[in-house]
């Protein structure tokens, strides 16, 4: 968790990223303490390092951020009872890091062949576009219910590649985001469910110490770099991530074809919406243009 609770801060993946699958695949640990755990100890880390992105003025997307989280707790509390019960863990966790690699390759993509593109605010939204923020924000909640951490670094993903908004920006906004998704979460299985058990709150104990530093560090230093550090960093984070899940699970099978195929339809996705944001950003310019004349 000292790794995982700077890259909860510094990134826009929650310290669960790191902290489920080592739990789940390396301990065996079951993986409902995994996700309890997960929950529980990114309340304390990321909600730390939100306070110091708040208190130092930390540029973050308000609107991104209260769209995704209505979105984000209806699906969290949907998916802790309906969803996460009658998922298989070995398929969720090379979803997420198959899914997740698509992703950085468009965004390392983007960065090297258009990095002069990127703006420091979102358009305005119409009705349709603010759903589909609820919407991804939902599936988000989705996710978080199943392995503890998610809607992170999916809303992260469309913002950075539709709309094209900065990392420096989307960054400290989808570390917001995430913390108070944990914060509902670990409340609703604490104190409804009742399934937080003696195991996970003891590994909770020990790691708080360290994960109430070492979010706001990583949230700290990541504001002083630069916007393409901030993306090459992240895309260095996904990467060893994917290599560890392939180490770790092996994929055979009917699970290697899924992963491959998760690989494949996430380039397609975010290529398509790599295409989009292109597209829409040259047709705002030309309408700046004509507005001009």
């Amino acid at each position: 968790m000292i790794f995982g609770s700077f890259i909860a801060g510094a990134t826009a993946e929650g310290g669960g990223a790191v902290a489920f699958p080592v739990m789940t695949l390396i301990f065996h640990i079951t993986p409902d303490i995994a996700r309890n755990f997960s929950l529980a100890i990114q309340s304390i880390g990321m909600s730390a390092a939100a306070y110091l992105i708040v208190t130092q003025r930390i540029p973050i997307n308000k609107t991104y951020l209260l769209l995704c989280s209505l979105g984000g707790f209806l699906g969290l509390i949907l998916g802790t009872y309906l969803i996460a019960p009658i998922v298989s863990p070995p398929y969720t966790k090379m979803f997420f890091v198959s899914l997740w690699l698509s992703f950085g390759v468009i965004l390392f993509s983007q960065n090297i062949n258009e990095s002069h593109q990127k703006t420091e605010s979102l358009p305005p939204l119409s009705t349709t576009d603010k759903n589909i923020f609820i919407l991804l924000g939902f599936l988000g909640g989705m996710v978080v219910s199943i392995v503890g951490t998610g809607i992170d670094i999916l809303t992260f993903a469309f913002v950075t590649v539709k709309y094209r908004l900065s990392e420096k920006i989307a960054t400290p906004t989808s570390v917001c985001l995430m913390a108070g998704n944990s914060l509902v979460g670990f409340l609703l299985h604490a104190f409804l469910i009742g399934d937080f058990g003696l195991q996970e709150f003891h590994y909770w104990l020990v790691c708080i110490p360290v994960v109430v530093f070492g979010a706001p560090l990583g949230a700290y230093f990541i504001n002083q770099k630069s916007r393409i550090f901030i993306a090459n960093f992240l895309f260095f984070v996904l990467i060893a991530q994917f290599i560890g899940a392939l180490i770790v699970i092996q994929p055979r099978g009917l699970l290697a074809w899924f992963t491959l195929g998760t690989f494949v339809t996430g380039l397609i996705l975010f290529f398509s919406l790599n295409h989009i944001g292109r597209t829409s950003k040259k047709s705002q310019v030309f309408n700046l243009k004509n507005l001009k004349k």
